[in-house]
């Protein structure tokens, strides 16, 4: 009871919190009853006809999902492998920089373009990489054909997974270098002494001593394997490269509010979700067993 009086006003704090989670995250969870049911508006879900599984074998017949799938998939990975690797790199060359200013400036420079939405950064991106625009612009002027980046699946997936690494590489960095910065100053004098130089320090304590946060980052990143991006995506994109980039999000999206097919636009929600539950509780337990990280 001591414990309980003494840390109540943080529970007290907590409640609003606590009351915008259930009503925007776990209120719309019963909407998923629609992946059962062959729902009609306005009948809405207590009088809209049981179909059962229906909605999941009309779903995974689409000749369009085992593509949608795969895309889903390839482009989930790369972002979050890309989101590990290049921020670790950057954390870890922004750690050797002796002169603070600068490394103080390189690290605004690189967080910036967190803060902008994908509305913006999607129409700064579509006019860089146009027929007319400054990168077409480059290539002819150094003799070359234009290329159609927009409109050509292959670049239209390295533009997504690229873009998306670099508007969100600055958030990751800044984790990665707040972790280094915790690291006990007294093993990297020990070895110094040693005779240890900076690659050695870096791969015996600076990488050791942030494998955390790293599994922290991947159990997050593995949480989400199958959210590749919507709002990035749908504003980007367009049905030329629907083949390269439509993931389940956008897929779900059409069929939803453009084909009025609620019920199996809810039974693909439905699937992503568990497949996700079951990565994270995958990865939790891994990052448990074999190197004894908890999250909670």
């Amino acid at each position: 009871m001591r414990t309980l009086k003494k840390e109540f006003p943080l529970h007290l704090m907590l409640i609003p919190g606590v009351i915008f989670t259930l009503i925007y995250s776990y209120g719309p969870m019963a909407g998923l009853i629609m992946a059962f049911q062959q729902f009609e508006p306005l009948s809405g879900f207590f009088k809209s006809d049981f179909v059962g599984l229906d909605n999941f074998r009309y779903v995974f017949a689409l000749p369009d999902f085992n593509q949608v799938l795969w895309n889903t998939i390839i482009i989930a990975i790369l972002k979050m492998v890309l989101s590990l690797v290049v921020p670790l790199i950057l954390a870890l060359l922004l750690n050797e920089v002796t002169k603070r200013w600068f490394a103080g400036f390189i690290q605004s420079a690189i967080f910036l373009p967190f803060f902008l939405s994908w509305t913006i950064l999607g129409g700064v991106i579509i006019e860089l990489f146009s027929l007319n625009g400054p990168v077409n612009g480059l290539i002819s002027f150094m003799g070359l054909k234009p290329i159609m980046f927009m409109l050509d699946n292959g670049w239209f997936r390295g533009i997504i997974i690229g873009s998306d690494v670099w508007k969100g590489m600055g958030y990751n960095m800044i984790i990665m270098l707040a972790s280094i910065t915790g690291i006990n100053a007294t093993l990297y004098e020990a070895a110094e002494i040693d005779g240890a130089g900076r690659w050695k320090q870096m791969l015996n304590i600076t990488l050791p001593s942030i494998t955390p946060i790293i599994i922290l980052l991947s159990v997050l990143g593995l949480g989400g394997i199958l959210n590749a991006g919507f709002e990035q995506i749908l504003i980007m994109y367009n049905p030329t490269v629907y083949e390269g980039a439509d993931i389940i999000d956008t897929f779900v999206y059409r069929l939803g509010m453009f084909s009025q097919q609620f019920g199996p636009a809810a039974a693909v929600g439905f699937f992503k979700s568990v497949i996700s539950l079951g990565m994270v509780s995958v990865t939790y337990y891994a990052a448990y067993k074999f190197n004894n990280y908890r999250i909670f």
